[in-house]
């Protein structure tokens, strides 16, 4: 089963200036829970190109690849220079 996830990060600022980052993570759906890491999907979800679920990833490997870090780093970019 293919999925995606999809997370969206928004700052607000005072005066009505809003800016809104998207990250996603395409995979698919696994068939039995596998991985004790995380929680939620993260065992029966396969990030594509790997064999393994976000539950059985370690967290380092994880937050390279997942949907919230990528917004978070779009939207932690807007702020560096």
């Amino acid at each position: 089963i293919v999925a995606k996830f999809i997370s969206c990060l928004t700052l607000y600022w005072p005066n009505g200036k809003s800016i809104s980052c998207i990250g996603t993570v395409k995979g698919r759906i696994s068939k039995i829970k596998k991985g004790t890491n995380g929680f939620g999907y993260d065992p029966i979800f396969i990030p594509s190109g790997y064999h393994k679920t976000f539950g059985e990833l370690n967290p380092q490997e994880k937050i390279k690849i997942d949907h919230r870090s990528k917004a978070f780093s779009k939207i932690s970019n807007l702020f560096i220079n």
